[in-house]
């Protein structure tokens, strides 16, 4: 019992001072200084959305990005979309689908070594194209699938 409240001590006293650190800015939190992109989650257009995300909208279509995602979709809430880059340099990755009331789910940045891969879950409000944006080598590539929705996720 003596050993139970020691531990709980220790870990209160630690906590605080992280707390305290934090709060005099000794310490920052990674999620608290990343760059969060507003404007292109906010945006309604897809365009917009991709240039505020990537810094431009003008991309070319590839067979070198491998989008996986289902062809009906039960439930839009939770859609399982997969995307794979074979393309040398991939700096960045999105995912837009541009139905949805704000088109852009989501938006990756990979350092220098890492695989072009994600696998993630999206929302979709309707049937709708799913596009995959890949940044490579300061140019923008992209694919895109149909995905039919049966029940809608964004309030549908």
């Amino acid at each position: 019992m003596n050993h139970n409240r020691r531990v709980l001590l220790k870990g209160s006293l630690a906590a605080g001072a992280v707390g305290a650190a934090i709060g005099a800015g000794l310490l920052t939190p990674k999620a608290a200084v990343a760059a969060w992109a507003k404007a292109a989650f906010e945006a309604k257009d897809v365009n917009v959305a991709l240039s505020s995300a990537m810094g431009s909208s003008d991309t070319t279509t590839t067979d070198k990005i491998k989008l996986k995602a289902p062809d009906i979709a039960e439930n839009g809430a939770v859609v399982p979309i997969t995307v794979t880059s074979n393309i040398d340099g991939t700096s960045s990755m999105s995912i837009l689908v541009p139905k949805n009331a704000q088109p852009l789910t989501s938006t990756y940045t990979f350092g220098s070594n890492t695989q072009g891969y994600i696998s993630t879950r999206v929302k979709m409000g309707k049937t709708s194209d799913v596009i995959a944006v890949v940044k490579a080598n300061g140019k923008l590539y992209s694919t895109k699938k149909e995905v039919k929705v049966t029940i809608g996720g964004c309030g549908g």
